[in-house]
């Protein structure tokens, strides 16, 4: 006798309407947190997107902090048990260390591009929640990192992986460059199978010929990546006031939450006297979005242009990433909001930015391309997913170096991490 199912909705293992309907606000939730931010979202606006009245939403959820919960642990779920099962089965089996790096990779870069928006909504939002929301999800992304930094140990200790370099900087280098490519990777016109192969190789190899030697320069604490700022009158200073806690609130809340009461709160002035200085919110995060990138483009441009101090081509590459990095962590706040939250800019935002960004990418791309022409760097390798892998291992440095810990105890410093960078990018992870 064939049993009944315990739920009279569900027939022949198929999912009850009540759990279609659940997974449909999940996935409705998922793909507005990847495209407009947590901090953006509401019951109502979730409800839309998955085509159904706001108030029945409730019938499932409770609120979208409860929807934001689902959304992060399957987003990280899934991928960690997919990648334990390449895991187990690589140690089954006896594979090589590139093997077992080249199907983690793909595997990382599967889910977070073309699975589902679960696991890009857990990258892109995690960062800016509130840390109450964070430390729910602590754990599982914790246990995630120990699967990379056991591998990676391991490898080390076989000889595999270069032994220059303490493992937590190595996992943070390669998931760093493997996450931002949800900020560039086109998915609608390339498979993901040709970005993971070449991910692959330079993370492996790097993109400096292996007969050149790598002379990483040392860092020049005098050498100043910004112009100091002329106008010092009482306007100009509440001006900056203002543009830096902007770029405070959007690095740290995201976008949407830049609202004109936040950034005066922030900046410690009246909400009425903003308007003395800016018209709008949207000219205020315009000013903010473009100072960052500007900045990094007049700091790299600089800096390759100093012919005396890198003469040539592999010293003007360390020096960038030196520049991009200083950008970052001391010379621009501006910088490192504009890196954070990009992904969760509304289309017409991005597009009055592209130009500026589209500048800096061919800036390095020049960078790389003198390079390789030169002989410098491999020629096995694109010039374009090489500058996006490389810039993507850069500006997730903004996630996870705590620039305030710098040097203390169990931290390197920002001088070690730029140096750990330079070696991984021009040389690889192979020993």
């Amino acid at each position: 006798m064939t049993s009944k199912p315990e739920n009279p909705e569900q027939h022949d293992g198929q999912p009850s309407k009540s759990e279609q309907t659940r997974e449909t606000i999940l996935e409705a939730a998922a793909q507005f947190f990847c495209n407009e931010g947590y901090s953006a979202a509401t019951m109502r606006k979730i409800a839309k997107v998955a085509n159904m009245e706001a108030g029945s939403i409730y019938y499932y959820f409770s609120s979208k902090e409860d929807i934001l919960g689902e959304v992060l642990e399957l987003g990280l779920r899934r991928l960690y048990d997919e990648a334990s099962r390449v895991l187990a089965d690589a140690e089954a089996q006896g594979k090589e260390f590139a093997q077992v790096l080249a199907e983690l990779v793909d595997t990382h870069l599967t889910f977070l591009l073309t699975e589902s928006d679960f696991t890009s909504a857990n990258i892109r939002n995690f960062p800016t929640l509130p840390d109450d929301l964070r430390q729910r999800h602590r754990p599982l992304r914790r246990a995630y990192s120990d699967l990379w930094n056991d591998f990676l140990t391991k490898a080390q200790q076989n000889g595999s992986v270069r032994d220059d370099i303490a493992i937590r900087p190595v996992r943070q280098f390669v998931l760093g460059a493997l996450n931002w490519t949800v900020e560039w990777y086109d998915t609608e016109r390339f498979s993901v199978a040709p970005l993971s192969e070449r991910a692959t190789r330079l993370l492996l190899d790097g993109m400096a010929k292996k007969d050149h030697t790598l002379v990483v320069s040392p860092r020049r604490d005098d050498r100043q990546v910004l112009e100091p700022q002329g106008d010092v009158t009482k306007a100009a200073r509440t001006r900056k006031q203002v543009l830096s806690a902007a770029a405070r609130v959007i690095r740290d809340r995201g976008y949407k939450a830049a609202t004109m009461r936040a950034i005066s709160a922030e900046a410690g002035v009246e909400a009425g006297s903003i308007y003395y200085h800016f018209g709008s919110k949207d000219e205020i995060l315009d000013e903010v979005l473009d100072s960052g990138i500007r900045d990094l483009l007049e700091g790299v441009e600089k800096t390759v242009s100093d012919r005396e101090n890198f003469p040539d081509d592999l010293s003007r590459i360390a020096a960038a990433i030196d520049t991009h990095l200083e950008c970052l962590f001391q010379a621009s706040e501006f910088a490192s909001a504009n890196l954070r939250i990009y992904g969760q800019l509304p289309q017409e935002v991005r597009a009055r930015h592209r130009p500026v960004r589209n500048e800096y990418a061919q800036l390095w791309d020049r960078i790389l391309k003198d390079a390789q022409d030169s002989g410098s760097l491999r020629s096995d390798i694109r010039i374009v997913p090489l500058r996006q892998v490389m810039l993507g291992a850069l500006n997730w440095t903004v996630e996870w170096f705590d620039q305030e810990k710098s040097g203390q105890k169990g931290n390197i410093s920002l001088a070690e991490l730029i140096e750990i960078l330079q070696k991984l990018l021009l040389g690889g992870l192979s020993k």
